[in-house]
């Protein structure tokens, strides 16, 4: 078993419908879509959309007890042009802007947007860390 690895990212959402409209928006389509939740194939990983009701009852906890987490889901960009137009394009989907893209102290372009449901979203370019072709992320080594 490799530990270090997460294959499926759960966002929990006040109203299915409006979620996947909005990351229908930004060009997401659904690789299996099933009654209160809909999954997106990613790089070696998915990502699913699941009700906050559903969510609660199947952690067996109270929708209150799931509270808010403090964390952040990136997608990264070869060009400072490509960050500003994600960024633009998860506004006109319905995104609310946290911090319109810049340049940053580390060296690199990073902006953050909200989606309907508040899960925190940032698209930046980071110069030293380059993507490959499919956009895929491979730390450089120290």
């Amino acid at each position: 078993m490799t530990p270090q690895r997460v294959t499926l990212i759960t966002l929990g959402v006040a109203d299915l419908a409006r979620a996947r409209a909005f990351y229908a928006a930004l060009g997401w389509q659904p690789a299996l879509a099933l009654e209160g939740v809909a999954f997106y194939q990613m790089h070696g990983a998915a990502l699913a959309l699941f009700g906050l009701a559903d969510l609660a009852a199947d952690q067996t906890r109270t929708r209150a007890e799931l509270g808010t987490g403090a964390m952040t889901l990136a997608q990264n960009f070869t060009s400072m042009a490509e960050v500003d137009a994600a960024f633009a394009l998860a506004l006109r989907a319905g995104a609310r802007a946290i911090k319109p893209p810049q340049a940053t102290d580390w060296g690199g372009y990073s902006g953050y947007y909200a989606d309907p449901d508040g899960h925190v979203w940032e698209v930046a370019m980071n110069p030293f860390w380059p993507l490959a072709a499919d956009g895929s992320l491979t730390l450089p080594a120290p």
